[in-house]
């Protein structure tokens, strides 16, 4: 079920008017409501993946209360190590076993051997990459002795599959989202508001931004040795904001969702695009999924601590992790040894974290330096992105390529309506960067101003919204 459908649309006020008004007053049993209606939202693309995330469930529910039980290090190990090899097991059969199988194949084939590969005829569940990691950092803070195993299978099961963040994310944390299952909610207006207003603002940036820039960034790949290069490099800046409004639009939807029924989610974005380095980037950029690695990945490896031989090492390994878990193909694996190689010299310089506060605070306009870096950071993120978002390495070589021609300079003969989209965008969250999201309007003196405002937006949403089409991040 999309957020941006029909059905979403029955579905949410549904769920939200028995979820305050009919079960109420016991917290299991709204709890089980919401696994119901959770398995219902995730069943609606094909009920056959239920069963993966019911054994997934059931396994780390189960590994959990042994982890704890355990006093035994090796005992405890061995079932943290049934936990994670099954969780991962899924992955790699449904996401990376064709891509392997493709990969060796090729291999040989190069050496003169010719080896006929053996792929899978499967369908990658919707959002395995995502609950799978969410199983998984519980067993790990388990063992960890940072999370008490949970002896409420309802409350685990409805953690593992909340609807509003199950399929593309925020990845949470068992010891940020599960406790919230325990304690009684009770309806807040001011809460559900601020809800309202950033499923608003994540429908304007997945309907009008996204999908309106999908349109011509599909026509410029498809057809990038037919287009100069002024258009390459549109179609480049476009895909940058359609994937930033796709999927930061699915999480402000996610977690505004979240709010209407009383639970709190991380933040995911940050406003990336105003990073001045690739560091504040990626600190600000999927925000759930690079704590993840850092926390369960690269400080368990060394992190920066060790010689420089370990620093260049753990970085290269988990930005690549990072673009192999998006993706079964070779472009996502250099995509990741880029950003890797981009932020490098920030890390062996000590200088990956001199921007931990917001560009220009306090002030309403940025600096010349702080306009230099921005356009620096979001030039080599976009160099990045082409890699992301073509078919195979050959294409994004050549479209690159094509960029750097003697047309570079010339009017990009294709529609540039999407432009006034995004000058939108950029507007209102710069104004909104020291915020949560978007619309977060709720100091706004004039309430007047303010429904103006969402009037204004809806009706933007209604008008320039795209054809419906699927979230990126559903395919990873």
């Amino acid at each position: 079920m999309l957020f941006n459908s029909f059905e979403f649309l029955v579905f949410l006020p549904t769920v939200f008017l028995l979820y305050w008004f009919v079960f109420n007053k016991k917290l299991k049993v709204q709890n089980l409501l919401l696994l119901f209606a959770s398995y219902t939202f995730y069943g609606w693309w094909d009920w056959r993946f239920l069963s993966l995330i019911v054994f997934s469930s059931i396994l780390d529910y189960s590994c959990g209360l042994r982890i704890e039980k355990n006093v035994e290090k090796s005992k405890r190990r061995l079932w943290l190590i049934l936990s994670m090899a099954v969780n991962l097991g899924f992955l790699g059969v449904f996401k990376y076993f064709n891509f392997f199988s493709n990969s060796l194949s090729e291999a040989f084939a190069k050496f003169g051997y010719q080896l006929d590969a053996l792929t899978l005829d499967i369908i990658l569940p919707v959002g395995i990459s995502f609950y799978t990691f969410q199983t998984m950092s519980y067993t790990i803070d388990i063992y960890r002795d940072k999370l008490k195993a949970t002896k409420d299978p309802i409350a685990f099961f409805a953690y593992v599959s909340f609807f509003p963040q199950l399929v593309a994310g925020p990845i949470e944390r068992a010891t940020n989202l599960l406790p919230q299952f325990y304690k009684k909610r009770t309806f807040s207006y001011e809460k559900a508001a601020d809800g309202l207003r950033q499923i608003l603002w994540g429908l304007f940036k997945k309907i009008v931004v996204a999908d309106n820039c999908a349109i011509i960034v599909n026509q410029v790949f498809e057809n990038y040795t037919e287009v100069n290069s002024s258009a390459l490099v549109v179609g480049t800046i476009f895909f940058a904001f359609q994937i930033y409004g796709d999927f930061s639009g699915y999480s402000d939807i996610a977690i505004g969702t979240a709010r209407l029924f009383g639970f709190n989610l991380m933040q995911n974005f940050a406003f990336p695009y105003f990073s001045r380095d690739i560091a504040e980037f990626w600190r600000r950029w999927h925000i759930s999924l690079s704590t993840w690695f850092r926390d369960y990945l690269y400080i368990p490896l060394g992190g920066s601590r060790g010689g420089t031989w370990m620093k260049v090492r753990n970085t290269f390994i988990i930005f690549i992790v990072s673009g192999f878990w998006h993706g079964a193909n070779w472009t996502f694996i250099i995509w990741g040894a880029l950003n890797a190689l981009y932020f490098l010299p920030l890390l062996l310089l000590k200088k990956n974290r001199q921007y931990t506060n917001g560009v220009a605070e306090g002030r309403l306009f940025v600096n010349v330096k702080e306009i230099f870096q921005i356009a620096f950071t979001f030039a080599i993120t976009l160099l990045a992105w082409v890699f992301f978002r073509a078919e195979t390495v050959s294409k994004a070589i050549g479209y690159i390529k094509a960029i750097f021609s003697s047309s570079l300079l010339g009017h990009p003969r294709i529609d540039l309506k999407p432009f006034i989209f995004i000058v939108i965008l950029v507007f209102v969250e710069w104004l909104q960067r020291e915020e949560k999201h978007g619309l977060a309007l709720s100091n706004l003196k004039y309430t007047a101003i303010r429904w103006s405002l969402y009037a204004i937006l809806f009706c933007i949403i209604l008008i320039f919204g795209a054809q419906s089409q699927s979230f990126i991040y559903f395919q990873f």
